[in-house]
């Protein structure tokens, strides 16, 4: 499970996000859309495609620019499509969100 979250608040959450150059992008109906405002600023990425950004607000805060989608990404990254992606100050949560299980006793990591 992957989580995006702003100041305790969880925009996206997700067993499916496609992980590309290290940016978890989040399916669209994994997205609490009532966040999310569309802003006028676009980006090109020369593989990608035209990149349309969006600000997160919710009542603890808020974060300019910080979430980013393809409507209409190159053939070659379609995966992508309309999936969204965040960065900073949105903290990007991997794993479950219940407790991690201890160590195991010859101190490697339980898999």
């Amino acid at each position: 499970m992957v989580r995006a979250v702003l100041d305790g608040v969880t925009l996206a959450e997700s067993e499916a996000t496609r992980l590309v150059e290290g940016n978890h992008y989040f399916p669209p109906e994994s997205v609490n859309p009532e966040h999310l405002t569309p802003t006028w600023i676009k980006s090109p990425c020369f593989w990608k495609g035209l990149a349309s950004y969006y600000d997160i607000r919710h009542e603890a805060g808020s974060a300019r620019s910080a979430a980013w989608t393809y409507h209409h990404p190159f053939p070659w990254i379609r995966k992508i499509r309309d999936h969204v992606a965040f960065w900073a100050p949105v903290e990007i949560v991997e794993g479950s969100s219940e407790s991690p299980l201890p160590a195991s006793p010859g101190g490697g990591e339980n898999r």
